[in-house]
């Protein structure tokens, strides 16, 4: 099932996509709802699939990513926070700082949370996911080297691009990657290379700090991270999840 967060005349709404269109959800996304039978006739637009209250994500969690950028590869999950001010909507733009001087696109695996989580042992850990979805990990690669740490390079305004929608049948451990720039394959990866798999980050995480209905963790990206100028259209396709569109642009015509 995919769901969609939506902005209409009448407010924001999760939605149930169905091939017929939108169908408003009523109650708690993630305690219980239904959808309505018929869809939304009015015009939509998409909203960032959740609000987070914080994003969490993993480093050099696929081994030859590791080795692009000739990071070591820890016996523990090497975790970071992205700020929720970071989140955009497929479709929003990627603003380019003024302060930046090489921005990268880093595709992703998201994973959204559906119940409060804490301490939560590897094998359960599905059982605390509402769905998945795609993220691009914007990162300013030059601060990051520079800070010896992530928060700067990986927090500006609009480096968390999610969406377009949580699909909530999904197997994570069998998922294909693929990142786009302007048409071109850039990034194929898939899921089975995870040095953490989902469950893995999900019971280290929780163990660490609770994790809240609607709380994202990005699980690392594939080889092949490249620069981002204004102008390009960059994509994050998850086969049988979703598809993340995003277009770069400089941060003086924001």
């Amino acid at each position: 099932m995919k769901i969609a967060r939506i902005r209409t005349a009448d407010g924001d709404f999760y939605a149930q996509l169905k091939e017929d269109g939108y169908h408003l959800i009523l109650g708690n996304i993630f305690e219980e709802w239904g959808a309505l039978s018929d869809p939304y006739e009015g015009e939509v637009s998409l909203l960032p699939p959740v609000c987070p209250s914080k994003v969490v994500c993993l480093g050099a969690n696929y081994k030859k990513h590791a080795e692009e950028l000739h990071l070591d590869v820890l016996p523990e999950p090497t975790v970071f926070l992205k700020p929720p001010s970071s989140v955009i909507a497929s479709e929003e733009n990627i603003v380019y700082p003024r302060s930046a001087t090489k921005v990268d696109y880093e595709s992703e695996l998201a994973v959204v949370i559906g119940r409060k989580a804490h301490d939560v042992k590897e094998e359960d850990a599905l059982a605390y996911v509402l769905g998945y979805t795609a993220a691009n990990d914007v990162t300013e690669r030059h601060m990051q080297a520079r800070d010896g740490q992530w928060t700067r390079a990986k927090s500006f305004d609009t480096f968390c691009p999610l969406g377009a929608y949580i699909e909530t049948d999904a197997c994570p451990g069998d998922l294909t990657i693929i990142g786009r720039r302007n048409g071109e394959v850039v990034q194929h990866g898939h899921t089975c290379d995870l040095i953490n798999s989902v469950e893995r980050a999900i019971s280290f995480i929780s163990g660490i700090m609770t994790l809240e209905p609607g709380d994202v963790i990005l699980t690392g990206t594939p080889e092949g991270i490249g620069e981002l100028k204004v102008g390009d259209v960059f994509e994050v396709e998850i086969d049988g999840v979703t598809l993340l569109r995003n277009t770069v642009i400089y941060e003086e015509d924001a």
